[in-house]
């Protein structure tokens, strides 16, 4: 089976603005359906307003990736799972979080030092393996050495 990995709004977005580094390789692995890529509603709409305003010429490689890669599109967390989450990581980065422990992920990739990768407490009490898109490819390279 295939592992299910979660990208939030930062992984994404590198993925699509930075060819040949980690965030990258691993939307090429999804798309050669390697790996699962899980994202929320969320996580779809968020980089289309953030590329708008910052990297209009990035719009083209977002619409080309999202139509050519098989993409399991999560529904947006309840409210009490965001609460859930709330109680574990900054609100704002909460339905993130709800959403990617409601989808049981296998490894939910960020760039987000701040709130998801510099507090080791909101993997342990998630339950989700969080790290960084070089943190992933080494996992799923142990992974597949197996």
């Amino acid at each position: 089976m295939r592992p299910r990995v979660f990208l939030d709004t930062s992984a994404l977005i590198a993925g699509l603005v930075s060819p040949g580094r980690a965030s990258n390789l691993i939307l090429s692995l999804a798309e050669a359906e390697v790996i699962t890529l899980v994202i929320s509603e969320e996580v779809l709409i968020e980089p289309d307003c953030n590329l708008r305003a910052r990297l209009p010429r990035a719009i083209p490689e977002y619409r080309r990736f999202l139509a050519a890669c098989p993409i399991e599109k999560a529904d947006p967390p309840d409210a009490a799972e965001v609460a859930a989450a709330a109680e574990i990581i900054h609100l704002k980065d909460a339905p993130i979080l709800a959403a990617a422990m409601a989808l049981r992920v296998d490894y939910l990739v960020t760039l987000d030092r701040r709130h998801f990768l510099d507090d080791p407490e909101v993997a342990r009490r998630s339950g989700l393996r969080i790290g960084t898109p070089g943190d992933f490819l080494a996992w799923l390279r142990s992974q597949l050495e197996r």
